[in-house]
């Protein structure tokens, strides 16, 4: 009996701890190939509004969270997407709540994304500060936050996580090359095996994220103010 009662006692803790994503509104569906879902802002005048994605519950797996959000927004076709706050009474912006949240899904023409360019992210994990050097300058980075570094054409840049075990790489952004992002992580990250919204392992704890996955990261964790 005491045992059935754990068991019990777990399970509801699992439930009521789980993240759900749905689909909560259609507007109209879109027939299309993309594999991308990337974030936009100014080009929300030229996209399509397909419907909503709402997310509840809290999860420290966030590439999981983000594979049910791509699932859902490719039933209806969308290739886009943007936060949808929450309203207080008088109508101003609540804060974002990592455990309730809002996505508005879009259809746009991939000739109308805006090209992003010359910067490089940094994401810490979900759980713990990390520990990063960049060229010999040193960053630590709160828990479900990320860095943005303006890079330079032709420069080196080796980013290193300072430990013993740890890992470096380097790179070398050309003119007018794409936005890089990466992933510090103490821990295993799951990888989707298609490569569609997932990772792809770089070295070690260093990880190069997937752009759409990438531009999730950066709507829901904070972007910290970097000193000169």
């Amino acid at each position: 009996m005491k045992n059935l009662i754990i068991v019990a006692f777990i399970f509801l803790i699992q439930l009521f701890g789980a993240q759900n994503v749905y689909l909560t509104k259609v507007e109209k569906t879109y027939e299309n190939t993309d594999k991308f879902l990337y974030k936009i802002n100014e080009e929300i005048k030229d996209a399509e509004y397909l419907g909503e994605i709402e997310v509840q519950g809290f999860s420290k797996y966030d590439d999981e969270v983000f594979s049910l959000i791509y699932k859902k927004a490719k039933e209806i076709g969308a290739n886009t997407f943007s936060l949808k706050p929450f309203e207080n009474v008088d109508g101003s912006p609540q804060n974002f709540n990592p455990s309730n949240y809002r996505l508005n899904i879009y259809y746009l023409p991939k000739e109308k994304l805006q090209d992003q360019t010359g910067n490089m992210y940094i994401f810490a994990s979900s759980e713990k500060d990390q520990k990063i050097n960049v060229n010999k300058k040193d960053y630590i980075i709160s828990p479900r936050s990320y860095i943005v570094i303006k890079t330079v054409p032709a420069e080196v840049y080796t980013i290193s996580t300072k430990k013993l075990l740890g890992s470096t790489i380097k790179i070398q952004p050309k003119e007018n090359s794409s936005n890089q992002y990466f992933q510090i992580s103490a821990t295993k990250v799951k990888s989707d095996d298609t490569g569609v919204g997932g990772l792809n392992l770089k070295s070690g704890d260093i990880l190069g994220l997937e752009k759409s996955y990438a531009e999730f990261l950066s709507t829901i964790y904070n972007k910290e103010k970097q000193s000169n």
